[in-house]
């Protein structure tokens, strides 16, 4: 019989995903599932973007340039100039979401048995992105005692061999929500500058801060033109996930020369997906203040109601819309599973992921889980209920 191959056994699997079947097994029941588990949001798409597609009377579905529509491209470094970020076309190539454009980002910088530093716990995909390019992550520990703050960079120091290319962040974080200050983007810049390192920022979430925060991102960091590649996408900003499609950005040419031929091989990114994208830059200011005003509230719900219960200890998120809570229990993964397989509260659960999947570090994060706070604020009041009295009859079972 033919053999899988060792890079295709060695991808992880997905936390978020992996429980699927558990649920498809609740459902089946009868039972209704709040989902916590997935950061797929409920706000609607802008009008804008949807009528763009609605209205299109498109003849030929043809090819785009390899690097995105130039006038996707135009539109989007003016967008980012409004933001204060000092982006031209030249270092934009929209990818077909940010997923692909963190292949690109790692294939473009790093060989097989390269080294990237990431501060977990993180992305889960950010394991799957690295098996598929052969490329070792070498994880720092942040803490839920620390907020999840950044490792001090004596700790980053320690772990940069001749093998290390990169340090990988997301800011604000996924699963954390911990946005970085720009002391630490500072603190960062300085160590990639002194060992010759790229700095790969996920800005995914840039718009999702909280309590009058303010993002800081990579490419606003002078003398590190060379170093930083940002990574960005539509799919929260607009509620766009289906779209699929993100960009890739840097000032170094090297870097985006090597990016296009990736993106030259894979053709051209999806065209009605960049003409919805497009329209969607012209979304009105008063669609974001909303939703952030919305999630904001249904932070400040989660994080009052998860307080509530005895031996849960949660870090409070300054960005995105996620939250890691640490539960009264040796194993989520298993809790994950007894809430969908075997526990129900009047014929309704939730379900979460659970953490160790977004470290990777072996035993780390066994009693955690993350939270998306992606659904109505009544739905998620409902849902800490179900959680706590699911981990009473837990704790009894």
């Amino acid at each position: 019989m033919p053999k899988i191959s060792q890079k295709g056994q060695q991808m992880p699997e997905s936390p978020i995903r992996k429980l699927v079947p558990y649920a498809e097994i609740a459902k089946k029941k009868g039972h209704k599932v709040y989902h916590l588990n997935i950061g797929q949001p409920d706000i609607k798409t802008p009008e804008v973007a949807l009528n763009a597609i609605k209205n299109n009377d498109i003849k030929i579905l043809e090819y785009s340039h390899s690097a995105g529509f130039e006038s996707y491209r135009t539109k989007l470094s003016a967008y980012y100039k409004t933001h204060g970020l000092p982006i031209e076309v030249a270092d934009i190539i929209i990818t077909t979401g940010g997923s692909e454009a963190l292949l690109f980002a790692m294939g473009s910088t790093m060989d097989t048995d390269d080294e990237i530093i990431i501060p977990e716990p993180f992305y889960a995909n950010y394991n799957g992105f690295s098996t598929a390019s052969g490329v070792k992550v070498v994880p720092v520990i942040s803490t839920i005692d620390e907020g999840f703050a950044l490792p001090p960079i004596s700790a980053f120091e320690k772990l940069i061999t001749p093998k290390t290319k990169a340090i990988l962040i997301c800011n604000p974080g996924n699963p954390t929500g911990y946005l970085y200050s720009k002391e630490e983007i500072y603190q960062l810049a300085e160590i990639v500058k002194k060992h010759d390192l790229f700095l790969i920022a996920d800005e995914v979430y840039r718009e999702f801060i909280y309590d009058g925060d303010k993002h800081f991102s990579v490419m606003n960091v002078p003398g590190i033109e060379e170093n930083a590649i940002m990574i960005d996408s539509v799919s929260k900003r607009y509620s766009m996930c289906g779209a699929r499609i993100g960009c890739i950005v840097s000032k170094n040419k090297e870097v985006m020369s090597t990016a296009m031929k990736f993106a030259q091989a894979r053709l051209s990114p999806p065209t009605y997906a960049q003409i919805a994208s497009e329209a969607a830059l012209d979304t009105p200011q008063s669609y974001f203040d909303d939703v952030i005003n919305e999630y904001k509230e249904r932070r400040d719900t989660l994080i009052s109601e998860l307080n509530k219960i005895e031996g849960v200890k949660v870090a409070t998120p300054k960005g995105a819309f996620y939250c890691i809570a640490k539960l009264p229990v040796k194993s989520a993964d298993d809790f994950a599973k007894w809430l969908l397989e075997t526990y129900d509260n009047n014929g309704e659960t939730v379900m979460v992921a659970p953490a160790a999947g977004f470290y990777s570090t072996p035993n780390v994060g066994l009693d955690e889980i993350r939270i998306a706070y992606v659904l109505k604020k009544e739905d998620l009041i409902r849902s800490v209920a179900i959680l706590k009295d699911a981990l009473i009859k837990y704790k009894e079972k």
